[in-house]
């Protein structure tokens, strides 16, 4: 069995010295190949991935903007190998996480594996981060089967993925949601996803996301993909016509139930209570908004420096004549009382 680990990066060396490191032990006893992908069309982490010792690191630049074009890279990189895995480059495997992820590939014979990702934070959050569980992420039992998946911690059959004709989407590069429709699409053509509980990676969360304003742009930024990928997946007018209407009436839904929640708050005097609403109002945007053909632009490009990150703007809604309005959301929130930590 051959496998190349795929870890896509734009401006992140510091993460990298981490990262690279820790998966090519996690991998070392089945000589798994690393393969960085570069986003940036500097180059920026050419040098040091290149520097790296020994013959199972590989670098290539994907000058093209977008996480798409990165993940579309990263596949035609690897013709001759049996399992390509998509990891991030702000994330450090668990031990036992490659053995895992591998023997319930062997196990069930799927046509992808997926792993869970815990949240690490870079220092001690506020009182309502913990509070209203932000940054939980769903867990499964191993072996159950999903309909969609992240790029996060994914392992996938490439004989089977190219055999179902599926790519990433390069019109979602710099909206994010690529591998929301790619994965919706692999089932849809026929291949199934498992999940797989023990195979665990960390999420790092840098302190700049640890606030109100990073939640409500990715709720809303999420709806949007969401929405905007069922409509891709569509395959005719009147199929649109009907995901279009019924993204419509779950967004609106949201953005109801949501403000009912943001009132209950204010009554309550719970600043954690709001923003959980005000995350699903975002939320229930966001699919009102991609069903009616808006895009939110989540990975917006900078002209920083090299240690800028893979998404350092706010994130930005495009109408469909190209133009786009910065979409902003408060930062600003009490820490919790005593009485709403649950």
């Amino acid at each position: 069995m051959t496998a190349v680990v795929a870890m896509l990066t734009y401006r992140r060396p510091e993460d990298l010295r981490v990262a690279v490191p820790a998966f090519l032990a996690a991998t070392a006893h089945d000589g798994a190949e690393l393969l960085v992908v570069d986003n940036d069309p500097d180059a920026s982490a050419r040098a040091w991935v290149e520097a790296c010792t020994g013959p199972r690191v590989r670098y290539v630049h994907e000058p093209r903007p977008g996480i798409a074009a990165g993940r579309n890279r990263a596949l035609d990189e690897c013709p001759d190998a049996d399992l390509l895995v998509f990891v991030d480059d702000d994330e450090r495997p668990e031990p036992g996480w490659w053995d895992a992820l591998t023997a319930c590939h062997r196990a069930s014979g799927a046509t992808g594996v997926v792993g869970a990702v815990v949240s690490e934070f870079v220092r001690e959050p506020e009182p309502w981060v913990t509070a209203g569980r932000f940054f939980a992420r769903r867990r499964l039992p191993t072996g159950t089967v999903v309909d969609v998946a992240a790029t996060n911690n994914l392992l996938l059959d490439v004989a089977a993925v190219r055999r179902l004709g599926v790519r990433f989407d390069e019109r979602f590069g710099l909206s994010g949601g690529s591998d929301t429709l790619f994965t919706r699409d692999l089932v849809r053509r026929g291949g199934r996803l498992v999940w797989c509980d023990e195979a665990v990676v960390v999420d790092r969360v840098p302190a700049d996301r640890m606030t109100p304003g990073w939640v409500l742009r990715r709720a809303r930024r999420s709806g949007n993909s969401a929405s905007r990928a069922e409509l891709v997946l569509a395959r005719d007018a009147g199929e649109r016509a009907a995901v279009r209407a019924r993204y419509l009436a779950r967004g609106a839904l949201r953005v109801v139930g949501g403000a009912v929640r943001v009132a209950a708050g204010v009554l309550r005097r719970d600043p954690v209570l709001r923003l959980v609403g005000r995350r699903t109002v975002e939320r229930g945007r966001g699919m009102v908004t991609g069903a009616l053909g808006h895009v939110v632009v989540e990975y917006a490009r900078t002209t920083g420096g090299p240690d800028a990150g893979a998404d350092p703007e706010p994130a930005r809604t495009a109408g469909a004549d190209g133009g786009a309005a910065t979409f902003t959301a408060p930062d600003q929130l009490r820490a919790a009382p005593e009485r709403t930590r649950r």
